[in-house]
């Protein structure tokens, strides 16, 4: 299966595409069978007997009640994760070859149960089927597959060194890992994790979002039937108090966070608090989507349009600053309103829609708040701008500003949600640095036909991700992470092996016969 894959092509938007017929039946009423706490390869209750709410976003009605971990459940599993890392158990024993085995066993596990996680990601996030089928979940399983094959190939080097000495390095694990996930992508999420520190032959906790946390346990009871020793995956639902405690624990190596700069901070000042733990960061972004007036319009007004709506609009690096040459600039606002106009809203299940509700009420709220503050600011509201009635959820409409201002606050702070500013500009100099005045570095685009002004403008945009002339092409193989406040370390690829070992150096002295 080709590894390469868009969060979604532009052309998965177009209504009546024939490729909706070839979806399989969603299960709009999947039963849940886990929600427990899983660690040891068992599943545990909390130990106060506190549950929390499972929320349907379409509905408002609770799915669920899910086991809610706090630090004494968070000891329990940080204790099994550092029993099972220790020299000697079956998991450090382990051929790396096993290892390989294991992720491509769950791998193929996933693949089995397709329509059944993808139909849970829906009920539970929201997003609308045909995406959890066709993007999320293939997209984690490939993932899978990929640190699968690394699994028995990060290999360290032969190192000359003066003297009679023989050296080499090796490739060790770091140890018992935390990895703390959001909750706009799940089960992606949870493959990014899984990945490259299962095939480097660490332990982990792992500790889902509260809104989303269903799925992730359901991988959870998977790892057990592919396998996978006792102890050396463990997840524990539960809220910051559960987070806090996995971070500042002394038994944990490393940290792993994907959420907001906010939290990114906390995480990141909270693992130094016990021990001086490993710490990777991949959080918020404000992304510049460029539109040079070369470009193709209708291609860069759809693409666009995807790289801010998709998942409604709650991606980290979503396209949410559009800066459109001056030229061009009326004929876009035109073509993204009519675009805009025609989203399609509705019951995620329906394989026709395009758009979902939001995750919860927080980020509803947010969302609305930050329209109305654009309208006050001076930006012109030229689509949607409120809650989108009829639906019982926490439906927006997707919402377009055009006349926005680099000063103003939706032009400044993370939205996360489906709303798209459109902004003017007249030359390079000046877009490169408007697009970098920012405390963020997650990604970038530039759309244009000159590829002398695309590499003028690629090497002077300072985002760990930059597109050409098209937005949220993601491969297991490609590096992803952000500058400044985006976080640090890199996600996927062979960069992110990195962030999970520690480099040991062997020296050997080699006896001289003529000493």
């Amino acid at each position: 299966m080709q590894r390469i894959f868009r969060f979604a092509s532009p052309k998965l938007n177009n209504v009546g595409n024939a490729k909706y017929s070839s979806l399989p039946t969603p299960l709009t009423s999947p039963q849940i069978l886990y929600s427990g706490i899983f660690i040891n390869n068992e599943w545990h209750k909390s130990i106060d007997g506190t549950v929390f709410p499972s929320v349907n976003p379409s509905n408002k009605h609770i799915i669920a009640e899910v086991q809610q971990g706090s630090k004494a459940d968070i000891d329990l599993a940080v204790s099994a994760a550092r029993e099972a890392f220790k020299l000697g158990s079956p998991w450090r024993r382990m051929d790396a070859s096993k290892r390989g085995y294991l992720l491509h066993k769950l791998a193929d596990l996933m693949e089995r149960d397709r329509v059944y996680l993808a139909s849970l990601e829906t009920l539970d996030n929201g997003k609308p089927y045909y995406m959890s089928y066709n993007v999320d979940v293939p997209m984690a399983i490939n993932n899978l597959r990929y640190f699968a094959g690394w699994a028995d190939k990060n290999h360290g080097m032969v190192v000359p060194t003066d003297g009679d000495f023989f050296a080499y390095t090796r490739h060790e694990p770091v140890g018992v890992c935390a990895q703390i996930i959001p909750w706009n992508f799940p089960i992606l999420m949870v493959a990014w994790k899984f990945g490259p520190a299962l095939a480097t032959g660490n332990t982990i906790v792992l500790k889902p979002a509260e809104q989303t946390s269903l799925t992730a346990l359901y991988i959870a009871q998977l790892t057990k039937e592919a396998g996978f020793p006792a102890g050396v995956v463990n997840v524990v639902p539960g809220f910051g108090d559960a987070g806090e405690a996995l971070v500042q624990h002394h038994d944990v190596d490393k940290v792993a966070f994907t959420g907001s700069t906010v939290v990114g901070k906390n995480i990141q000042q909270g693992s130094g608090l016990s021990n001086l733990k490993r710490t990777t960061l991949e959080l918020g972004g404000k992304s510049p989507n460029i539109i040079l007036s070369d470009a193709d319009v209708k291609h860069a007004v759809e693409t666009s349009h995807f790289g801010l709506f998709f998942n409604m609009g709650q991606c980290c690096c979503a396209g949410s600053r559009t800066f459109i040459e001056d030229k061009l600039y009326d004929e876009f606002v035109e073509r993204s309103v009519e675009r805009a106009n025609k989203r399609v809203v509705g019951d995620p299940f329906d394989v026709m829609t395009e758009h979902g509700p939001q995750v919860d009420a927080v980020q509803f709220d947010k969302i609305l708040r930050m329209i109305e503050s654009g309208e006050k600011q001076g930006a012109k509201i030229v689509a949607g701008g409120d809650r989108y009635e009829g639906l019982p959820g926490y439906f927006i409409q997707p919402t377009v500003f055009a006349n926005v201002t680099d000063d103003m606050k939706i032009a400044r702070e993370e939205i996360f949600g489906p709303v798209q500013q459109l902004l003017r500009f007249k030359s390079l100099d000046e877009v490169i640095e408007r697009a970098n005045n920012t405390e963020y570095g997650l990604a970038a685009a530039v759309f244009s036909k000159d590829i002398d002004k695309i590499n003028y403008v690629v090497q002077g945009l300072r985002a760990g991700t930059v597109w050409v002339n098209s937005y949220n092409v993601l491969s297991a193989q490609a590096p992803f992470g952000g500058y400044k406040m985006s976080g640090h370390g890199r996600e996927n690829g062979q960069y992110a092996l990195q962030s999970y070992t520690e480099v040991k150096s062997v020296i050997i002295r080699i006896p001289n016969k003529n000493s």
